[in-house]
């Protein structure tokens, strides 16, 4: 009688399979909402037994909070892609709000609305949620204050400045879920004619530098 022979599985070092575990489920999270993400649904996705998930995270709130924060870094660097750091201020933000009203970046807004929900019940995601928040906050406060530096941008405030942006971003981002989305002229360009008027730049200079 002759045997199958067994398939040799490659053991993965820890550091390289936490990874892969943390971008399945970051990339879960984005695409079908932070409550769907759960050990089994992660380990079949990757081909392993759930227990191999729960070795790396051992709760399933502690995967929903890295998978966030995965998945809200990795389209932050998207958004502001560091290779981009010594474009010029009004052309980085530019890019920035350009990208946010794109296709691309629909679950992202998404994701935010689910992780803001779940964040009521959840303390630990609520503090994750926070985390992140204060990373945009400060990451686009420090290109706007690039733009003052080199005097494109005359706010008096820039954080100020940054939080209405901001707030206008996440209002726009409240329609994401919608069926057949709301449209009018005054939603097209409110994220750039806000970011403009804050900023002292003259109408249309945003949307013209993307």
């Amino acid at each position: 009688m002759t045997s199958t022979p067994r398939v040799a599985r490659t053991r993965k070092a820890p550091e390289e399979r936490r990874t892969e575990i943390l971008q399945t489920a970051a990339r879960l999270a984005l695409e079908r909402g932070l409550e769907r993400v759960t050990m089994q649904l992660v380990a079949d996705e990757l081909g392993v037994r759930p227990g191999l998930i729960s070795h790396y995270f051992p709760s399933v709130d502690d995967l929903l909070c890295a998978a966030f924060a995965q998945a809200v870094t990795g389209e932050r660097d998207a958004l502001l892609p560091p290779a981009e750091a010594g474009l010029p201020p009004v052309r980085r933000l530019s890019l920035l709000l350009h990208r946010l009203g794109g296709a691309d970046f629909t679950d992202l807004g998404r994701l935010w609305l689910n992780a803001r929900h779940l964040s009521r019940y959840r303390p630990n995601l609520r503090r994750t949620v926070a985390e992140q928040e204060a990373v945009m906050r400060d990451t686009l406060t420090a290109v706007i204050e690039d733009g003052v530096r080199s005097g494109d941008f005359s706010p008096a405030d820039p954080l100020g400045a940054c939080l209405v942006i901001l707030v206008t971003i996440d209002g726009l981002g409240s329609y994401a879920n919608d069926e057949s989305p709301f449209g009018h002229p005054a939603l097209d360009t409110l994220v750039l004619t806000t970011a403009e008027r804050e900023l002292g730049l003259p109408a249309g200079t945003l949307r013209d530098a993307g």
